[in-house]
């Protein structure tokens, strides 16, 4: 669907766009402008965007963030990305989410899974760098 929307074949709301980065509001708005940034070239994953691409992304998310919070009167914004799980589009995007205080969005509950002797923080943060690509 992504990609028909970068091609023109699509229509969405278009709210910026880069050489390389289109964004638009979400057709399924969690909260009314929220927006969804996603590069032209398609990827699934972040960890699939080119290198030479990451740094206009996330400056674009940036812009995003303020204009969606300084253009609503937003009192902040949740910024996401699913990568495979819960990601309802096979191609990288971002959401910039409005948020108010008290606007009803209960996210990030559980259940929570805390660390203990038998699952020890250093043995997860041990796995995670063995598993880290060279910079």
């Amino acid at each position: 669907m992504f990609c028909a929307i970068i091609s023109g074949e699509k229509k969405a709301e278009i709210i910026d766009e880069t050489e390389h980065t289109l964004s638009f509001l979400d057709h399924r708005p969690l909260f009314r402008g929220h927006t969804l940034l996603v590069p032209k070239v398609h990827v699934r994953l972040l960890s699939d965007l080119p290198a030479e691409r990451v740094g206009e992304f996330f400056l674009e998310a940036q812009r995003l963030e303020r204009a969606v919070e300084t253009g609503l009167d937003a009192d902040g914004s949740l910024i996401l990305t699913n990568n495979v799980v819960s990601q309802s589009v096979p191609h990288l995007h971002l959401h910039v989410i409005p948020r108010n205080r008290k606007d009803g969005l209960r996210f990030w509950l559980g259940p929570r899974h805390p660390y203990n002797a038998s699952h020890p923080a250093s043995e997860y943060a041990g796995k995670i760098r063995a598993a880290l690509p060279a910079a």
